[in-house]
């Protein structure tokens, strides 16, 4: 099989990748109301398969405050994954989750916040990856997550300066949740070239 070109991935492969997306986040969804008790509806997501450069651009501009979750992908492919929201999205969330009042919806995480929005993106991620392990059969396992509270730029330097070498382009996933507050969320998925590959072959592509 013919080596992926990231920069000139079209058609059918770009289909096959929407198409994990549109089914990970689905499944993210799901976890998502599970976990908040409540209905949560997505929005189809936008995906596209963007430069480091552009993908700040396409979340709002690289200098919005963000919170955002990273977990390192490692089994039968690697790289990282991220999930990204912000930040009066992030504190939306938490108050829900907690089942308190949003009372100061531009202020601090404290340590509880900063620990239910880990846990809330964990199971996000790991709902994401594992109905990607579900479609490749691959075996996909994530690390523990860290989480950071920034602008947008430099939490997305994290897997730029990692996986910059190995290629250019990160799949970025946005989607759009609404239950009672709409909030907007973005997977941010950077396997390596080679997983790529290995992705599109499970797929028998």
């Amino acid at each position: 099989m013919a080596k992926v070109d990231l920069n000139n991935m079209e058609g059918v492969y770009f289909d096959v990748l929407r198409e994990i997306g549109n089914i990970g986040a689905g499944n993210a969804t799901t976890a998502l109301a599970q976990m908040l008790g409540t209905k949560v509806d997505m929005h189809v997501p936008k995906v596209d398969l963007l430069e480091f450069s552009e993908v700040g651009e396409a979340m709002g501009g690289e200098e919005q405050i963000m919170a955002g979750i990273y977990l390192v992908v490692e089994g039968d492919i690697s790289g990282s994954i991220m999930f990204l929201l912000e930040k009066s999205s992030a504190k939306s969330l938490v108050a829900k989750l907690m089942g308190t009042p949003n009372e100061d919806p531009d202020g601090e995480f404290d340590e509880m916040q900063l620990s239910a929005l880990k846990e809330i993106g964990n199971i996000i991620t790991g709902s994401y990856l594992s109905s990607l392990s579900t479609l490749t059969n691959l075996n996909i396992y994530p690390s523990p997550p860290d989480i950071s509270i920034d602008m947008c730029g430099a939490i997305l330097s994290v897997p730029a300066i990692e996986f910059g070498t190995l290629g250019d382009k990160m799949l970025l996933i946005a989607t759009e949740f609404t239950d009672d507050v709409k909030l907007e969320g973005y997977f941010i998925l950077v396997p390596d070239l080679e997983s790529y590959d290995k992705i599109l072959s499970s797929l028998g592509m």
